[in-house]
C-alpha cells in the first residue's frame, strides 16, 4: 500500500524518519510524561568537545577572533552614568568558511553524515545554516539539499533570504524554496525519507554540540587576552540552539559568565502569516522564534530538540529592529567592520547594556556573520518601504513591528527592553502538562525545573495554577 504522504501522515513518522535520516532513536531517552534525558542524548552523537574541535579545525571552521570595539566602548561611554561602560568585544563568526558560526553546526553534522556512509544532507533553514552546511557538503563531497521557507503568495521572497539561497547554490547545493506555512519541515522530512540523505537539523544533538567549542573559545581567549573569562555574553536568540550549544561551551570552561539572549521585537507579528511574513525584516534572531522556541522547543523537525535556552539563560532582551540597522552602521563607521544583520542583534544589545556596567567589565557578542548584497540596510529599507512599512529617524521606543521602523536619532535611543523571564518559564511549563503523554510526575516536575532553571517549588505551584 503507497504511503501516506499528506502532511499529517508525514508527520506522523516524523520519528521514524528522523531515526533512519540522523540514526538517533529519541523515544529512548523518554522517562515520564514530560521528562526526557537531555545530557544521555546529547551525549549520543558519540563526540566529545575535544573530537568536536579537531574536526572543526580539520574543516578550517573555528579558532575565530575576539575584537575590540574601542570606539563603540567610547560612544557607550558618553551616554553611560559616570564610572559606567563595559569594555564591548565581538567574536567574529564571520571569519568561519561560509561566513557564520553555523559552519561549527554544519562541520559535526557533514562530518557524522560522511562517517556514517550517507551520499547527502538535507537542511530546512531560510538562514544561514543551509549556507554552512553546502559548504560543508561540498568540501566532504556529499550531495545537499536546502529547504527554504523563502515566498507569501504573492511569490515576494525577502532580500536576506535570496542572498542566502544564492549563497547555497554556489556551493552547489539544489535549494527548494516554499512558500510560507508549515510545510518546511513537511517537505524536508518528506524529502529525507525519499532520499535517504542525512538530517542536518539545526535542532540536532549534532549541531548544538557543534557550537560548545564557541561557548570553550570564547573562555580560553579572555582568559588569554586579559586573564578571566568575559562578565556578561549576549547571544542573538532564535531557535535557542545558538544560545543552548555557547552555554554549556562555557559552563565545560568553568566559565561563570551572565548569559544574556536578545532578540529583534516582531511581536504581534505571525511568522506562519502570509501577509505578516514579508512585514518583518528579520529572518532570524526575532521573538517570532525566540519566544515560540523558547516556551516549548519540541516543535521543530526532531523529536526533542538539542536547543533548550531556558536552561540556560540568565536575561532575555529585545532590541528594536531600527536599533539593529543603527548598529550595523555604526559597526561599519566607527570600527571599519562591515557585518550582516543577525549579530549585530546581540551587538545592538550589548551596547546598551555596558551602559549598565562598570568601566573595568568586560561584555561580549558572541557572533558576528558575513554580508551580502541582500543583507546589506538598503535593500533591507527598501523592502520594508515597498510593503507599506514607515521608515524613520525617531525613538525606536515607538516602533510598531509590521508597520515602522525607528532608527535611533541620537546613540543614546538605543536601548534593550526586558522579556519577562518568569512568564515564559511558566509558559514552557503549561506546554509540558498539555502536551504531557500521561499525568506528570515527581521526576517530570524535576526535569521541568531544569528545563526553566527554576527549583521544584515553582514548577509544583505552576502545575497546581
Amino acid at each position: 500500500m503507497a504511503k501516506d504522504m499528506s502532511y499529517e501522515g508525514v508527520m506522523s513518522r516524523r520519528s521514524d524518519i528522523i531515526k533512519a535520516s540522523a540514526g538517533i532513536d529519541f523515544s529512548v531517552f523518554e522517562r515520564g510524561g514530560a521528562a526526557f534525558d537531555y545530557e544521555a542524548m546529547m551525549e549520543s552523537t558519540g563526540y566529545t568537545l575535544d573530537k568536536v574541535r579537531e574536526v572543526q579545525s580539520n574543516a578550517s571552521v573555528g579558532n575565530t577572533p575576539i575584537i575590540e570595539l574601542r570606539n563603540l566602548t567610547g560612544l557607550a561611554r558618553i551616554y553611560a552614568p559616570a564610572g559606567n561602560g563595559a569594555r564591548i568585544f565581538i567574536k567574529d563568526e564571520a571569519a568561519n568558511p561560509s561566513g557564520s558560526f553555523k559552519d561549527r553546526r554544519a562541520a559535526t553534522a557533514v562530518y557524522h553524515a560522511k562517517r556514517a556512509g550517507y551520499k547527502g544532507v538535507i537542511a530546512a533553514t531560510s538562514g544561514n545554516f543551509g549556507a554552512a552546511v553546502a559548504s560543508r557538503a561540498a568540501a566532504c563531497g556529499l550531495k545537499c539539499i536546502i529547504v527554504q521557507e523563502c515566498y507569501d503568495s504573492r511569490k515576494s521572497g525577502q532580500p536576506e533570504i535570496i542572498e542566502k539561497a544564492r549563497k547555497c547554490e554556489a556551493y552547489g547545493a539544489e535549494v527548494v524554496q516554499t512558500t510560507v506555512g508549515p510545510e518546511l519541515f513537511y517537505l524536508s522530512l518528506r524529502l529525507l525519507e525519499e532520499t535517504g540523505y542525512f538530517s542536518a537539523s539545526l535542532y540536532s544533538p549534532f549541531g548544538v554540540a557543534g557550537i560548545e567549542t564557541l561557548g570553550f573559545e570564547l573562555a580560553e581567549q579572555f582568559r588569554a587576552r586579559i586573564g578571566r573569562g568575559p562578565d556578561v555574553v549576549v547571544c542573538t536568540n532564535a531557535g535557542g540552539g545558538n544560545l543552548t550549544g555557547t552555554a554549556r561551551g562555557l559552563e565545560k570552561a568553568a566559565c561563570k559568565a551572565q548569559i544574556v539572549g536578545a532578540s529583534v521585537n516582531l511581536v504581534g507579528l505571525h511568522m506562519a502569516s502570509d501577509i505578516g511574513f514579508n512585514k518583518k525584516s528579520f529572518t532570524t534572531g526575532h521573538t517570532g522564534f525566540g519566544i515560540p522556541f523558547a516556551t516549548w522547543p519540541d516543535r521543530s523537525d526532531v523529536p526533542r530538540s538539542a536547543a533548550r535556552p531556558l536552561r540556560y539563560m540568565d536575561r532575555y532582551v529585545s532590541v528594536a529592529q531600527g536599533d539593529v540597522f543603527y548598529m550595523t552602521e555604526l559597526l561599519a563607521n566607527l570600527e571599519g567592520l562591515e557585518r550582516g544583520p543577525a549579530g549585530n542583534t546581540s551587538l545592538a544589545a550589548a551596547f546598551a547594556l555596558a551602559q549598565e556596567l562598570p568601566m573595568d567589565a568586560v561584555i561580549v557578542a558572541q557572533e558576528t556573520e558575513y554580508t551580502g548584497a541582500g543583507k546589506h540596510v538598503s535593500p533591507q529599507l527598501s523592502f520594508a518601504r515597498r510593503n507599506g512599512i514607515n521608515v524613520a529617524f525617531g525613538n525606536p521606543e515607538g516602533e510598531v513591528p509590521g508597520q515602522s521602523i525607528i532608527l535611533p536619532e541620537t546613540p543614546d535611543k538605543l536601548k534593550v527592553r526586558e522579556i519577562d523571564l518568569s512568564k515564559l518559564r511558566l509558559s514552557l511549563i503549561s506546554h509540558a502538562k498539555e502536551m504531557a503523554a500521561k499525568p506528570l510526575e515527581d521526576d517530570d516536575a524535576a526535569f521541568l525545573a531544569l528545563e526553566t532553571r527554576t527549583d521544584l517549588d515553582f514548577v509544583r505551584n505552576a502545575l497546581k495554577s
